[in-house]
Parts: C-alpha cells; sequence; structure tokens
C-alpha cells in the first residue's frame, strides 16, 4: 500500500509548514486535492494519515479530500471535456491525441493551524 508513504510525506511536508513562531501549535485540518488519476485510493489515504499521525502535530486533524475529476482536451479539434470512463479519446471527433489537463494532481491544498497560547486566532495556510 504506497499511501503509507504518501501519509508520511504528507506528515513531513505540513510539520515543516508551521511558522517558527507558531511551533508546537497543532494541526486542526488538512485539505488534499487528489486526481482520480493519480492511483490514490483516499479512504486508503485517510486511513494511513490516521495512523501515520498518531504522534505527530496533524493527530486529531480533520482531513478533507477533494478528487479531482479528470479532464481533457483533443489535440485535434480543441475539443474539452471531463472523462467520467477510462476512454481517452476525443468524444467529438475521435482523436486519440489528447491531453491530460487535471486529474493526476495529488497537492496539499490547505493546512488550518490551532492557535497556541501566543495566538489569538486561527491561521490558515495555502
Amino acid at each position: 500500500m504506497h499511501e503509507m508513504g504518501i501519509a508520511t510525506e504528507i506528515i513531513r511536508i505540513v510539520e515543516a509548514s508551521i511558522p517558527p513562531d507558531m511551533a508546537g501549535s497543532k494541526v486542526t485540518r488538512i485539505t488534499l486535492k487528489v486526481g482520480k488519476l493519480s492511483a490514490v485510493a483516499p479512504s486508503s489515504l485517510r486511513f494511513c494519515l490516521e495512523a501515520a499521525g498518531k504522534e505527530s502535530l496533524v493527530a486529531g486533524a480533520e482531513l478533507d479530500i477533494m478528487e479531482v475529476p479528470v479532464s481533457a482536451r483533443c489535440d485535434q479539434c480543441e475539443n474539452l471535456w471531463e472523462l467520467d470512463q477510462p476512454v481517452f479519446s476525443c468524444p467529438k471527433c475521435k482523436s486519440g491525441a489528447i491531453t491530460v489537463l487535471a486529474g493526476r494532481e495529488l497537492d496539499i491544498d490547505a493546512i488550518e493551524i490551532e492557535p497556541n497560547e501566543n495566538e489569538n486566532e486561527s491561521v490558515s495556510s495555502k
């Protein structure tokens, strides 16, 4: 399950993203963008993040996973569409010369941090 490796890397990035003046603060929410072509199962990633993050600053953080649909552009007729089936040809001209525009993402979109005693309000990092 490669999601465990991905989960540990997400935790490392999130912890490294906490500003120095907020060291020791708790992460309350992580928002991810996961493309449908990324070969990442959101439920497995959620499980792995919970398991790997138990003894870290992300322990107990809410995890929002936004699945990004696959969108493409035909290189022949410039048609744009979203793919809902694994058919990689243009529905308009039937060309197989297409460019995938979205759907491969695996991005940390936002991190919310609970303020520590020196902060007055929640901080969001994008």
